[in-house]
């Protein structure tokens, strides 16, 4: 059911007259860095709207979750969050102020999960936000599959999720030694 919500939810947000009109965007659609669809948004509440729409207008409402992975390494600098980072204008966020933005949108959208909300060596971030989100918070950047890295999470209460990913660490041995067992791994979400 997956795919078919997910395909009847994306074919709506791709059709001109129906939820993303190309020509009120001022420029075109493109496709993102791993090759997914990409509209003209700036914002990500513009984001999760255009998600929402397309799923309502699907019928999907109620039913369907979504998952952010914001990649905050890669606008990370000197202690803030550059939210501009893709514009001329900066729009720097201080680490408590990232974590009002995202509380704001897991009150606001159906979210199930937020994977990298802070830079890969924000370890103070990491532990607070953890301590008050009720969510699952998946450490891709944060732990990636290193031994080392996991442990120290799991010290810190950071995160409760991970990616296991064997091209990270190099050996499946190795990702499973990363893997087996953590108690951050073992809450509920």
């Amino acid at each position: 059911m997956g795919l078919q919500v997910s395909s009847a939810a994306s074919s709506h947000v791709v059709r001109p007259n129906d939820v993303l009109k190309i020509s009120d965007c001022g420029t075109a659609s493109g496709i993102g860095d791993e090759g997914g669809f990409a509209p003209p948004i700036t914002t990500l509440e513009e984001g999760l709207d255009l998600l929402s729409e397309a799923v309502e207008k699907c019928g999907y409402t109620g039913l369907v979750k979504y998952a952010i992975d914001p990649a905050s390494s890669e606008f990370f600098k000197d202690g803030h969050y550059d939210l501009g980072f893709k514009t001329d204008t900066p729009c720097l966020k201080t680490p408590d102020e990232m974590m009002e933005l995202y509380n704001g949108i897991l009150d606001k959208y159906p979210i199930a999960l937020l994977e990298d909300p802070f830079a890969e060596d924000d370890w103070d971030s990491w532990t607070k936000f953890h301590s008050m989100c009720g969510y699952e918070l998946v450490g891709d950047d944060l732990l990636v599959t290193n031994i080392d890295r996991v442990k120290m999470a799991d010290e810190k209460k950071a995160c409760n999720a991970m990616l296991l990913k064997v091209n990270q660490i190099g050996t499946v041995s190795e990702a499973i030694q990363a893997y087996v067992p953590l108690p951050l791994l073992d809450e509920q979400c």
